[in-house]
């Protein structure tokens, strides 16, 4: 169980199927038949998407994360399993994820082939070895696990709620990322890998990462724009924005040496309240009807 926990990245896994669960309570349509084992097998497919797609990951960077001390321990470059049978089990992982999500919806289906296109081909050989911004483009797999779940149910992608999701999960990504990347910032030098603290230094990264978690955090206040929301927005997103953006001040204004942890706590944390907040405004009826 560890093993496949390490390999498959678990924790990572997890997060985004409950990104999926909220595209797809966010895209469900109140006349509609609920269908548990549809669902379930939206959820199926989504754990062995990314399971797979990540494991591929390891067995694709396995030089590298034996060079880097934080990676270094994972199952394949710690030699723990063989990159070949590493490769067995994430194709097996991805095709059968690709299956149950075509039974779902073949819109999932074309959303999740191009998550694993664009994360482990596009991002993994191209953008993240040649360029300091590789996080940028490289959120757009990221984000898409919500597509994924909100096109299971709602062939609508384009609907403001998903557009939503969809940008959310995208800006999110860079100030989280960027934040690892100042905590690890050894390990990428010593692995060759350009990102911001490393290629520009800790000012610009900091600044970056301000301008992205403004954003981030605008989207959510705008959130009003893109759905109906009620009493949850006003209990949930506007606290959670208001604290963020204290932390990110704070951490910001000490150059990045004091307050990491808090501001990264808070900006994963938000990002879970920002993605549900949609699903239980949208379903908040079920709180409130009392009839």
């Amino acid at each position: 169980m560890k093993l496949f926990s390490d390999l498959t990245k678990l924790g990572i896994t997890i997060f985004v199927v409950l990104a999926a669960i909220a595209g797809y309570a966010t895209g469900f349509e109140s006349e509609r038949i609920f269908d548990m084992f549809h669902f379930l097998k939206m959820i199926g497919g989504t754990f062995l998407l990314s399971s797979g797609s990540l494991a591929l990951n390891q067995v694709q960077e396995y030089k590298l994360d034996a060079q880097m001390p934080r990676t270094s321990k994972r199952p394949i470059a710690a030699g723990k399993i063989t990159p070949m049978a590493g490769l067995v089990l994430a194709c097996s992982f991805l095709f059968g994820g690709f299956y149950l999500l075509y039974l779902v919806s073949p819109l999932s289906l074309v959303f999740g082939i191009a998550t694993v296109v664009l994360y482990n081909v596009v991002y993994t050989y191209w953008w993240k070895p040649k360029w300091i911004y590789a996080a940028v483009p490289g959120a757009i797999p990221g984000a898409l696990p919500v597509t994924i779940g909100y096109t299971a149910i709602n062939s609508n992608f384009l609907s403001p709620d998903s557009v939503y999701l969809f940008l959310i999960l995208f800006l999110w990504q860079m100030p989280h990322f960027w934040a690892l990347a100042i905590r690890y910032k050894d390990d990428y030098r010593e692995g060759g890998i350009p990102t911001l603290p490393v290629a520009l230094g800790l000012e610009r990264t900091l600044y970056q990462m301000g301008m992205y978690t403004f954003a981030y955090v605008g989207c959510a206040f705008l959130s009003p724009a893109f759905y109906k929301a009620s009493w949850f927005y006003a209990l949930l997103v506007i606290p959670t924005s208001v604290k963020l953006l204290f932390e990110t001040y704070k951490f910001i204004k000490s150059q990045g040496q004091q307050g990491w942890l808090k501001y990264f706590m808070w900006i994963n944390v938000s990002v879970l309240i920002y993605l549900i907040v949609p699903a239980l405004d949208k379903w908040n009826f079920l709180f409130t009807d009392t009839n």
